[in-house]
């Protein structure tokens, strides 16, 4: 749990910029631009609020990824070594453990995901902060507003993280058969490439439903001025 939710907060909170980026480039389809590029949406976060706009809502992502890294590592490795028998090379036991985790940890995350888009859309005119943020959605919208991607974000995540473990054990075997001599299972560059591949992987097939999942936690027409 403790190895997880290091693991989570530093690769959330380092990636945070691009997913600010992410964020507003998938919004932006309910807008009368149905579509702009990395670079249009950087220079509007730019533009309109400088560097610090890339980080809006990063302490709701702090406080989300966690406490739902704990969960979503704690089950897999609950779940591999009980799906597993025998058998560590269980492709199938590995996808199942995922899945698992992903509902789990899914909903420790998802309320606080969904503060965190809209305060990456939005300006400091329409949340000051993420305390802000929670009291107004609860007061104007219920407690539902916080678990309305729910279900696409599960349906989203669980293939996700099927095809990602069973990718990077996969990988990590790979990998060791090749050069068995550098590449051991403890292995920072094996854990590297293995994750790399597998985290690409899965984001192919499951971004689509990632911006059902965006569209769904944000009220996004305040946005259309900024393109």
């Amino acid at each position: 749990m403790i190895a997880g939710s290091i693991a989570g907060m530093v690769e959330h909170m380092a990636m945070f910029p691009v997913d600010t980026i992410k964020t507003h480039m998938q919004a932006i389809g309910s807008c009368p631009i149905k579509s702009v590029s990395i670079s249009h949406a950087f220079r509007s976060i730019i533009k309109t609020e400088g560097t610090a706009g890339l980080y809006r809502g990063i302490a709701a992502m702090g406080l989300g990824a966690g406490p739902a890294h704990a969960v979503y590592f704690s089950v897999y490795e609950t779940c591999k070594k009980r799906f597993s028998g025998n058998n560590p090379n269980n492709s199938l036991a590995h996808a199942a453990s995922g899945v698992c985790a992903t509902v789990a940890s899914d909903a420790v995350f998802t309320p606080m995901d969904m503060v965190k888009q809209r305060l990456q859309l939005g300006n400091n005119t329409v949340y000051r902060g993420v305390l802000d943020c929670v009291k107004r959605v609860f007061r104007e919208e219920g407690i539902g507003a916080f678990y309305a991607s729910y279900r696409t974000t599960v349906l989203m995540n669980a293939p996700f993280t099927a095809v990602h473990f069973a990718t990077y054990e996969a990988a990590k075997k790979g990998l060791a058969e090749i050069s068995p001599d550098s590449a051991n299972d403890e292995s920072l560059i094996v854990h590297a490439t293995a994750g790399a591949v597998a985290g690409a992987l899965a984001a192919v097939i499951t971004t689509p439903l990632d911006v059902v999942k965006t569209q769904l936690q944000c009220q996004v027409s305040y946005l259309c001025y900024w393109f």
